[in-house]
């Protein structure tokens, strides 16, 4: 089942889950979007957005059910989950027709503008009345990037953090877009023809890595400084931005 992979990649794979996983337990940055910019350096985007679902969505469920309040969650926010769709569908509808290459730039690039506004951490509050009718904008934008890049943080990020929600219902909320939009890629990528049995297979067994490095990083952030820890991450992240930007421009 994985012998189009050689071991070393299979091994860096593995190792990938278990780094990002880590992160996200000690920071709560996303699952995807660390492994991302490592595993497209090692295989190539196309290849490396199915190695992401099955682990993505088990480390995502796992901190949706300690934070609790779904019902809510979903009553307030499913314009924006619903718009993801169309969105997403678009996104993907790109991805097919474009070189793997550029795909990787605009991974770089989005990146990048991840690490800058996870840095700055600016002070925004979105007026009450507006957030409503930039939801399902937000989703939207949020599908495309995701369906382009494999990324599901921007802008849904951003837009979650300017309304100020109680922590619970934020990891709530960003991590239903993350599930629901997982969901979708995977009929999107098999539709692709980029789901293979191989990376299933890969997936599946390095879930367990994704889950331990969950756990990890939970006791990580009771030991050592989150601060620190986030800005080695955010480093990494634009080393290989600008990678990936370099090789495809």
């Amino acid at each position: 089942m994985l012998d189009i992979y050689a071991p070393t990649e299979i091994a860096i794979i593995f190792a990938v889950y278990l780094c990002a996983a880590t992160g996200k337990g000690v920071t709560g940055l996303g699952f995807s979007t660390l492994c991302l910019a490592p595993l497209t350096l090692t295989v190539g985007l196309k290849a490396a957005l199915p190695l992401l679902i099955i682990p993505s969505v088990c480390t995502n469920v796992m901190v949706m059910l300690g934070a609790g309040q779904f019902t809510p969650t979903v009553r307030r926010f499913w314009p924006m989950l619903v718009a993801t769709l169309p969105g997403l569908l678009v996104g993907l509808w790109l991805l097919g027709s474009v070189d793997g290459a550029i795909a990787g730039a605009v991974l770089g690039a989005v990146l990048l503008v991840f690490v800058a506004f996870t840095w700055a951490r600016p002070e925004m509050r979105l007026p009450a009345q507006l957030e409503r009718p930039l939801q399902p904008i937000s989703g939207a934008l949020t599908g495309l990037v995701n369906g382009i890049t494999g990324s599901q943080v921007m802008p849904s990020m951003p837009f979650l953090m300017s309304l100020h929600l109680e922590r619970n219902m934020f990891v709530q909320a960003i991590n239903c877009s993350f599930t629901l939009s997982s969901m979708i890629m995977v009929a999107g990528l098999a539709k692709l023809g980029l789901m293979s049995w191989e990376a299933v297979g890969i997936s599946v067994a390095g879930t367990g890595f994704a889950l331990l490095g969950i756990r990890l990083g939970e006791r990580i952030r009771d030991r050592l400084s989150a601060a620190q820890f986030r800005t080695g991450i955010l480093v990494m992240l634009v080393v290989m931005g600008v990678t990936l930007i370099a090789r495809g421009v």
